[in-house]
């Protein structure tokens, strides 16, 4: 009985021993911590491979030689992309974060933009300005064309402006205020020697074509028409 007692009690301290109860600071001290990176950026990286890499290297741009082989993008500038309707467990599953239910949870886009529900919107609440449109292409500079072909009827060596093409009635209509000078169809006609050009715009075609006749090109104000560039 004595001897059944004794090797139980041995077994029983045998088996205490095996799982006695070790410190987290003693444990800590077994394994051995990964390099931490001395770099001084705080942003979350979402690489979990770099979180707990030794960038030191990359870090001392002075003796660090980089390659096509080693660059790599800065910590933190790739996010993996968040994958929706791939079930509860990713985040986004099911509705993919639009809703149940409504007008903004259905496919393609729900409404125009600049809507906000039937009231009216900003850009219709907003005072509206002379010369601050607010349309689509209000940034576009529109031109009346006058082309080459004209300034080949005008008289040599005459200031010809929209005006004195209209008076000569070598142009009847325009749609704009403001004139480009543009290359007409018969790029063989010639245009009449030393001409003054008053416009608003010239290509360079037009430029040039005016120019190698003995003319010369003067800019004109959008706004007040006055000759801004005199001609040399």
């Amino acid at each position: 009985m004595l001897k059944s007692c004794l090797a139980a009690f041995a077994v029983l301290a045998w088996t205490c021993d095996a799982y006695s109860f070790v410190s987290r600071s003693s444990s800590r001290s077994i394994y051995t911590a990964a390099p931490q990176s001395t770099s001084a950026l705080s942003m979350k990286l979402y690489d979990w491979k770099r979180r707990t890499a030794d960038e030191t290297s990359l870090n001392d741009v002075d003796t660090y030689v980089f390659t096509l082989d080693n660059l790599k993008s800065a910590p933190g500038s790739r996010k993996r992309k968040t994958r929706k309707g791939r079930g509860i467990a990713a985040g986004q599953g099911a509705s993919c974060g639009f809703g149940m239910r409504g007008q903004k949870s259905r496919s393609g886009r729900p409404t125009r933009p600049g809507f906000e529900g039937g009231q009216t919107p900003l850009y219709r609440r907003l005072p509206k300005f002379v010369g601050k449109p607010t349309g689509p292409g209000h940034s576009k500079k529109m031109f009346s064309l006058v082309t080459t072909d004209h300034l080949a009827k005008a008289a040599p060596g005459s200031t010809v402006n929209y005006e004195s093409l209209e008076q000569g009635k070598i142009i009847t209509k325009s749609k704009y205020n403001t004139y480009k000078i543009v290359v007409g169809k018969d790029e063989s006609a010639a245009i009449a020697s030393g001409l003054t050009v008053q416009a608003h715009a010239f290509t360079q075609t037009a430029r040039a074509a005016i120019e190698a006749a003995g003319g010369k090109c003067e800019l004109l104000s959008r706004t007040t028409g006055q000759v801004l560039q005199e001609a040399a």
